[in-house]
């Protein structure tokens, strides 16, 4: 039995006290229902999770009872301290700012620590937004939060439903899409990260998934001189966030 999520800072469970931290306007990072579930309390949880178009995870009562030893009726959901942001929103606003759109998209990281580290750099560097799939990603738990430093209270999270469509969009905006794989023909060094743009990091053992690789606009590569063919998914994406820095350094110098 793995306890080690048992925190009461990140997740509730049972059905009525689920009800009232979405109506009471908490973030729900993620939330799982255990399959084929029924009755009248949960036909009222339903509703609510369509009225906030928050989506379920439909799982084994196994999986639910890893998450916590004490009866929680079908539901456990995780709480984030962190408010999510809708990406149409947000390059709205920053081409109406005037600003030159630089965003960061992680595609189904796992790791909490790595996605913590990604924030922090991300941060640091001036990232608009970190956007992330509504499934298949890392918790925004206090883990996270830690390993970032904090850094993720001063940036905006996205968490959207398809990633591919929000690719889509960004080019339909004027936003370029980098993919970072260790396939590619292309170095960092010779994209342009000046303009509007957006990087694209992979899943820390599949990489990007080939639907969204498939609609990147280029897809760039680190130098590797050693033997190791790959380096941390946290350190790749620091070092091309600091190649479009020296890039925008250097424009407006």
């Amino acid at each position: 039995m793995n306890t080690n999520n048992d925190k009461k800072d990140d997740f509730i469970f049972g059905l009525r006290p689920v009800i009232e931290a979405i109506e009471a306007g908490k973030t729900i990072d993620k939330i799982f229902v255990q399959n084929a579930l029924q009755g009248p309390i949960y036909a009222e949880l339903k509703a609510v999770l369509a009225q906030n178009k928050i989506r379920p995870n439909y799982v084994p009562v196994e999986k639910l009872n890893r998450f916590t030893r004490k009866n929680h009726q079908g539901v456990v959901a995780f709480i984030s301290d962190v408010p999510f942001h809708k990406i149409e929103d947000l390059v709205s606003q920053l081409f109406e700012e005037g600003k030159t759109p630089f965003l960061l998209i992680l595609d189904r990281l796992t790791d909490v620590r790595n996605f913590g580290a990604i924030c922090r750099t991300a941060e640091c560097v001036g990232i608009d937004a970190v956007i992330i799939p509504e499934k298949g990603a890392a918790p925004i738990n206090s883990d996270a939060i830690k390993t970032s430093a904090g850094g993720i209270y001063n940036i905006k999270i996205c968490k959207e439903p398809n990633l591919a469509h929000v690719v889509d969009f960004l080019q339909q905006s004027g936003i370029s899409v980098f993919a970072a794989s260790e396939k590619a023909q292309k170095l960092i060094y010779d994209v342009n990260f000046t303009e509007p743009c957006a990087v694209v990091m992979g899943n820390e053992e599949t990489g990007i998934s080939k639907e969204v690789l498939h609609h990147a606009d280029e897809k760039i590569k680190l130098p590797i001189e050693g033997k190791t063919q790959s380096l941390n998914v946290s350190v790749a994406c620091g070092a091309i966030l600091y190649e479009a820095v020296r890039q925008k350094t250097v424009k407006i110098n």
